[in-house]
């Protein structure tokens, strides 16, 4: 169908845009020699992530099991869930995934471990395990060197189990020493590393330099390589995501009100709230749940009620979990609807 065709509000990406963006960053890892793990959580669509694992991704990360279950059921072969996963209701999950592909999750306490390695057992299958680290989040991970050495030896006890290596979350410099004594003490005690994960999109040439074998990423498919360089702030070069929307009132000269407000977009600070393409001067300022307060006051243009705008959001992960199709539109002609598998899978 054409582009005018879909009802609004209607969230479309720019398949070419979106492609670009694919191959850029597989390039990127390419040419400086670390690997690619996309982080699905910025999609949330399964042939999305084989578009990814087709350019040279190693394998995804999902952030929560429930995305992961949606990614195996789709063919996916290699997931990381950088996640605590606790719960017995859980790890009967888990377990059931990892019988149909290779997971790894993350750990930072022996309880954790030991009710993936229990369930592992009675289930008859094994699940790779990494160390989280924390290297200033001050979210989860281990808080030092010797306990991440410590949990590793004991993990290594545990039947069921794979200990693989050890992740962190973000790739700042600051986290070099923690990172090297770490791998160090662990390496001492006779305990292979095989992974060294590192996170964060903009901060894959700081996983390389500190060592780390691999780099999550995940939210330059729909903002570009933007954190690499300068490429500006919300543009229709770099970023694929657009929502259409229609005016829906007029009611003054320098206001209009849109079709879609919180639950299309997600009210996430700063304004403006996203970015009006077709009149880069008019300022998204509020939202109400259901409607868009569009100050127009700085555009020379006469809007009138009906007519369609093409925003990026502000945040375009959060808004695409709001929706439960995504449009893939090539020039002005939709190629492709797919739906949002992932969305809501927060358990």
């Amino acid at each position: 169908m054409h582009i005018d065709e879909l009802d609004t509000p209607a969230y479309t990406v720019d398949l070419d845009v979106m492609e670009r963006n694919i191959a850029s960053m597989a390039e990127h890892c390419r040419n400086i020699d670390i690997s690619l793990r996309c982080h699905t959580k910025s999609h949330k669509i399964p042939e999305i992530a084989h578009r990814q694992v087709r350019a040279g991704a190693i394998g995804i990360c999902c952030q929560k099991l429930g995305e992961a279950e949606v990614m195996a059921a789709a063919g996916i072969e290699n997931i990381l869930i950088p996640y605590n996963i606790v719960g017995a209701r859980k790890v009967e999950r888990l377990t059931r995934v990892a019988k149909r592909t290779e997971i790894t999750v993350a750990v930072d306490d022996v309880i954790t471990a030991r009710g993936i390695s229990d369930q592992a057992v009675k289930d008859g299958c094994r699940v790779n395990v990494v160390i989280e680290l924390d290297t200033g989040t001050k979210r989860c991970g281990v808080q030092s060197p010797e306990a991440a050495a410590d949990l590793a030896e004991r993990i290594m006890d545990l039947s069921g189990l794979t200990f693989k290596g050890i992740m962190i979350f973000p790739s700042h410099p600051e986290a070099k020493g923690f990172l090297r004594e770490t791998v160090e003490r662990i390496t001492q005690k006779g305990i292979p590393i095989e992974i060294i994960s590192g996170g964060g999109t903009g901060g894959e040439e700081n996983s390389k330099a500190l060592g780390c074998t691999e780099t999550r990423s995940g939210s330059y498919i729909w903002e570009g390589m933007s954190r690499i360089g300068n490429s500006g702030m919300l543009n229709a070069e770099r970023c694929a995501c657009r929502m259409i929307v229609t005016v829906v009132s007029a009611p003054t000269p320098d206001r209009i009100i849109i079709d879609g407000g919180m639950k299309t977009f997600a009210s996430y600070p700063p304004t403006p709230y996203g970015h009006i393409i077709e009149h880069p001067d008019a300022e998204i300022y509020g939202m109400s749940v259901e409607h868009g307060h569009v100050d127009v006051s700085r555009c020379t243009h006469r809007f009138k009620v009906g007519e369609r705008l093409s925003v990026i959001p502000l945040h375009q992960e959060m808004a695409l979990n709001l929706h439960d199709e995504l449009n893939g539109v090539r020039g002005d002609q939709v190629e492709v609807i797919w739906p949002v598998a992932g969305r809501g899978k927060v358990k």
